[in-house]
């Protein structure tokens, strides 16, 4: 923002950084008080750059991998390079390697990194690895997001208290943008850290405890039901559709908060899948949102789209120096760069195999109808493990292509999906499944996306085999958008080896092996702050 200079100093519970007090909000301007929020303009630069701030924070890494899909164990290096495991970095004891022949790079190696062993995390985030250019060390530190909650905080403040300038509307449209986004913050987190600091006060200045992640979620789906229908159910210009809040994307949230909270408050879980059901419902009713067919796919990956409840996007049209390596979007953020090659990766001669591959074991679970039209328009050579053949071009849409520049590692102009329509039908499905009288609804919303999948449909079974058809048609539809990880660790199928390759014991559940470190700085100047259990010591 050009008006505003917040100097947000949080201390441990809410920074990586050290400061004299828990927060010390410091304007620097007087432009950060009332005079500052004085019409519509100023509230839309203070929301574009807490959108900006997230989306910084996501691409400082591959994100999406490291936490939603690589843990699991079903990806898998193409070469084994050099010392890179060292008997710690491993992929949950397994040696397998797909075959290149083009000799390992970082790239290779970033499944073997992130993992549910304490010292394979570790080696994740040592910046002396081979893979620091990942830069995985970010996701311990849990700072940024609190700057952006503590941003919306104040701007929430602002507009209770009132700004002349708005019309009723508008302030309250401004308000549940504001809570949306504070609450994406503290998902996020509670997602890879479990119990988290949370408050809501426009300045916070007190040290406080971290709060059960339970707590803190249910006072996120009240924060944001309270005011989601303020927001447009969704945005006729494409420019703002999926990268601004709308009520698709608070209904989206809150079915995520919902299910969660369903894997981990078991007295109350049938509470939870209600509420998910309905807010199923809504979204499906509302006719606001569609998918897409499989050959417009290229449509949804750029951003934008009828599909999309909430993206980070990114482009490379705008404000990006392709011959600055300064300039260039993050080769190792997204998500598809590590499973493509020529010719969605130009120049061929540096471009000839991809870095890693979906083991074929893993695929063939996921795919037992190989008729299904996710096959072809996603992957070339979907079961083979070879890394000249085998790619995800999921994300290889919209390529770009400079053949004659051969120092560039630009990924196809794809944006950054964090929730889809199908996301939200599926999770609505779940939740049917679970109630137990809502089967033929359930059904139905799983063959809506099976059916746009050109995939046989569901039928009929048991209880088990519906839920368990979901819930491989989440791993299908949402790979590599970051969910199945997660999915993973709300069904307690972690700790089944039926469901992953990496299997936590109950033991190390429970102590937290399924969360990120957090970095130790978020001690500082904090007698309440803990960390988690599983990462300090020696995690045994």
């Amino acid at each position: 923002m050009k008006k505003i200079v917040i100097c947000l100093l949080l201390l441990a519970g809410a920074s990586q950084y050290g400061c004299k007090k828990f927060l010390n909000i410091t304007p620097i301007d007087k432009l950060t008080g009332n005079n500052f929020y004085q019409n519509a303009d100023d509230i839309e630069a203070n929301i574009t750059d807490m959108y900006g701030q997230l989306f910084d924070k996501y691409t400082r890494t591959s994100f999406a991998g490291a936490t939603g899909e690589f843990r699991s164990g079903e990806v898998i290096p193409t070469q084994q390079g050099g010392d890179v495991r060292k008997g710690s970095a491993r992929l949950g004891g397994h040696n397998r390697v797909a075959p290149n022949p083009n000799g390992s790079t970082e790239k290779q190696n970033v499944p073997l990194t992130s993992v549910d062993d304490r010292a394979g995390m570790l080696d994740a985030i040592d910046p002396g690895r081979p893979w620091s250019p990942y830069n995985f060390r970010d996701i311990t530190y849990w700072g940024e997001y609190y700057r952006v909650i503590q941003s919306a905080n104040i701007l929430v403040s602002k507009l209770e208290e009132g700004i002349p300038a708005l019309s009723e509307a508008q302030t309250k449209r401004y308000i549940a943008e504001a809570k949306f986004i504070r609450c994406f913050c503290y998902f996020t987190m509670v997602r890879l850290f479990g119990d988290v600091v949370y408050y809501t006060k426009a300045f916070q200045k007190d040290p406080l405890p971290r709060e059960n992640m339970v707590s803190v979620v249910n006072k996120c789906i009240a924060d944001i039901k309270s005011n989601y229908k303020d927001l447009p159910i969704t945005f006729t210009d494409p420019s703002q559709r999926g990268v601004r809040a709308s009520q698709g994307a608070a209904i989206g949230l809150m079915m995520n908060m919902n299910m969660w909270n369903a894997g981990f408050d078991l007295t109350n879980r049938v509470a939870y899948w209600t509420e998910t059901a309905a807010l199923g419902d809504e979204i499906v009713n509302s006719g606001a949102f569609r998918l897409l067919p499989l050959s417009n796919w290229a449509t949804v990956v750029k951003g934008r789209s009828e599909e999309s409840l909430f993206e980070l996007f990114r482009t490379l049209n705008y404000n990006t120096d392709l011959n600055n390596p300064f300039e260039q979007a993050n080769a190792y953020s997204p998500f598809g760069d590590a499973f493509i090659h020529f010719p969605y990766k130009q120049p061929e001669y540096t471009h000839r195999f991809s870095f890693n591959v979906f083991t074929s074991e893993y695929m063939q679970k996921l795919y037992p109808d190989q008729g299904d039209g996710r096959l072809t328009v996603w992957f070339v050579a979907p079961f083979d493990q070879n890394a000249e053949t085998f790619q995800l071009r999921k994300f290889a849409y919209n390529t770009f292509i400079d053949a004659n520049n051969p120092n560039l590692d630009i990924n196809p102009d794809n944006t950054y999906l964090i929730m889809r329509y199908a996301d939200a039908i599926l999770l609505a499905a779940e939740a049917m499944a679970n109630l137990g009288t809502r089967d033929e609804d359930a059904i139905r919303l799983l063959n809506m996306v099976r059916q746009r999948a050109q995939v046989g449909l569901f039928g009929s079974g048991s209880s088990t085999e519906l839920k368990d058809a979901i819930f491989l048609e989440r791993s299908k539809e949402l790979m590599g958008e970051g969910s199945h990880y997660f999915d993973l660790v709300r069904t307690k199928r972690i700790l089944s080896k039926q469901w992953t390759d990496n299997p936590l014991t109950s033991d190390k559940f429970n102590r937290g092996g399924w969360t990120w470190k957090i970095d130790e700085s978020a001690l500082t100047n904090n007698p309440y702050m803990t960390l988690n259990t599983y990462w300090v010591g020696s995690g045994l």
